[in-house]
């Protein structure tokens, strides 16, 4: 039986990658890796992270582009810059920027 952790990271959250140079913001969370084998097996072994450890999604940006990606929880720090992303769609997910955090919209249930 494998053993699940709870995620360090929230939804909201801005982050930085360890190994990369970029940042995001959390808008989903995965309890370990469910992507495509490809893509894991595609990281090279030395960088490769383990599946069985949270994983999130980001709108993420670096100094040229917007993007969304998939990272390792083992390769994110927490963002102490306090600063918020210019990625376009955050709005798209997220009410507002408050406190070094983005607020989620609130979704009607039906």
């Amino acid at each position: 039986m494998t053993h699940q952790r709870s995620a360090k990271f929230d939804i909201g959250q801005v982050v930085v990658h360890r190994l990369f140079d970029f940042r995001g913001v959390i808008f989903d969370v995965d309890p370990q890796f469910l992507d495509a084998d490809e893509w894991w097996l595609a990281i090279p072994e030395a960088v490769r992270p383990e599946k069985n450890q949270p994983f999130y999604h980001l709108l993420a940006e670096n100094g040229d582009s917007c993007y969304v990606a998939y990272a390792s929880e083992a390769n994110l720090d927490a963002d102490d810059t306090g600063q918020p992303l210019r990625h376009p769609q955050t709005d798209l997910i997220f009410d507002r920027f408050e406190n070094g955090r983005y607020l989620p919209k609130m979704r009607l249930a039906n």
